[in-house]
């Protein structure tokens, strides 16, 4: 019984040697020696490591630029946002963004050379007289994404641009509201211009209305080329939000018009290019007369979805619950940025008690005040008008003293044209009912 207990007693210790072993047997019988250490320790064993200097450029550390990607979304979701175009402009548009090697996560095209506007002639890119087509691209890494545009398509870029290489467009990029445009360049025989931006510029402004510049030119009917499933989820976020807001501009009842003219009103009003002689006073009227049955594709669901709200599929005509209880739970979830600043004209009114004492009240006083919708339309003035005014002077570097001065005259010659078409100079919708 002794004998048998010391023998599993030094099997065990053999077990256990041989399971933390990780050399392997050879076939002669012999172990393989070790393997050398590396030349800088065996020859320099106490030697410190070298400084990095211009002449020994060590690798800089690894740094991670993951972001968690949304894999996917159920195919029905954010379905509005695909509005169909012609066979051929589809064909068009997707020929078009194929050619650019440098890889694109969400690409649409927008404007008149897409969807038809009041005050065109025609609506044909390929027409003499036809407009530009407008393309936005959100891309993931910016500094990436133009040096190998730039190495590809080196005549989009002005000699300046060029010359300093892809980190300063990259740069100036980044300055709010984070768009670079590339602007008349020829390609499938139409004249383009295309928007260079980074998927979190994009979803950042979408969800949050920081400048309203992206956010604001996808409340109006787009043509979505490449998806992403962050964009759209974010997209629909900021859909809703403009209907959100929209309603607290309307009384009880009005017309679908007068909402669509609302909405894609909202990134006009304060845009400092309205102040110039060659924008068209009345485009938010030939956007929507032309658009209405894409407007109503985008946000029928989305209003229908609201509580409070009452429009038949079938009707023109929309009522909603114009309570401070009912317009306080609008208010509540309107964008961070517009949110902040319509509380912040609230903060030190008489009458408004501190948010802290009683949030249910604190929200209602606000959502009841009559003066709401004037401060709405303050604050969306305000944040539309810095980086509207940054981004036209930001044309200047990314078009070029030539292209900037060749696109102001066109942009003069077609307001000219069409000052005197009676389109041009409609007023704004009064189909709203008090």
């Amino acid at each position: 019984m002794i004998s048998r207990t010391h023998a599993r007693s030094l099997k065990l210790p053999t077990l256990v040697v041989r399971s933390l072993s990780t050399e392997t047997a050879t076939s002669s019988g012999h172990a393989q020696p070790p393997p050398p250490p590396p030349p800088s320790q065996a020859k320099h064993p106490t030697s410190k490591p070298l400084a990095r200097t211009r002449l020994n450029p060590a690798p800089r550390p690894a740094v991670s630029h993951r972001h968690q990607v949304l894999a996917s979304l159920p195919p029905s979701f954010g379905r509005n946002q695909f509005l169909p175009v012609a066979d051929s402009t589809r064909a068009l548009l997707e020929s078009i963004v194929a050619k650019f090697e440098a890889p694109i996560r969400y690409a649409f095209a927008y404007g008149s050379g897409v969807f038809e506007q009041d005050g065109y002639t025609t609506t044909n890119p390929a027409s003499k007289d036809g407009p530009m087509l407008d393309f936005m691209f959100a891309v993931t890494h910016a500094d990436h994404w133009h040096s190998i545009n730039m190495h590809q398509f080196p005549g989009h870029y002005p000699l300046g641009a060029r010359m300093l290489g892809s980190s300063f467009v990259a740069k100036v990029e980044e300055i709010p509201p984070g768009v670079w445009f590339n602007s008349m360049v020829q390609m499938d025989g139409v004249t383009i211009k295309y928007g260079v931006t980074t998927v979190d510029n994009l979803c950042s402004d979408l969800l949050n209305w920081k400048t309203l510049y992206l956010s604001g030119r996808m409340h109006k009917p787009i043509r979505i080329i490449k998806d992403d499933a962050r964009v759209r989820l974010t997209q629909q976020v900021n859909l809703t939000s403009a209907v959100r807001t929209a309603l607290l501009t309307l009384p009880g009842e009005f017309s679908e018009r007068a909402l669509f003219e609302r909405i894609a009103g909202f990134s006009y009003g304060g845009d400092v290019r309205m102040l110039l002689p060659a924008e068209n006073r009345g485009k938010v009227g030939n956007i929507v007369r032309k658009q209405a049955p894409q407007f109503k594709e985008l946000y029928h669901r989305l209003v229908v979805a609201l509580p409070g709200v009452h429009w038949p599929a079938h009707s023109e005509t929309i009522q909603q619950d114009t309570s401070p209880h009912a317009r306080a739970a609008h208010l509540r979830k309107l964008p961070s940025n517009l949110l902040q600043a319509v509380t912040g004209q609230y903060a030190a009114q008489a009458g408004i008690p501190p948010r802290e004492a009683d949030e249910t009240v604190y929200w209602s006083k606000i959502a009841g005040d009559p003066g709401l919708a004037a401060v709405i339309e303050k604050e969306l003035h305000r944040i539309v008008r810095y980086p509207s005014a940054v981004q036209t002077l930001k044309g200047l570097v990314s078009a070029g003293p030539v292209k900037s001065l060749r696109y102001s005259a066109e942009k003069v010659a077609k307001w000219w044209k069409g000052s005197g078409s009676p389109s041009s100079a409609s007023p704004p919708s009064s189909d709203s009912k008090p």
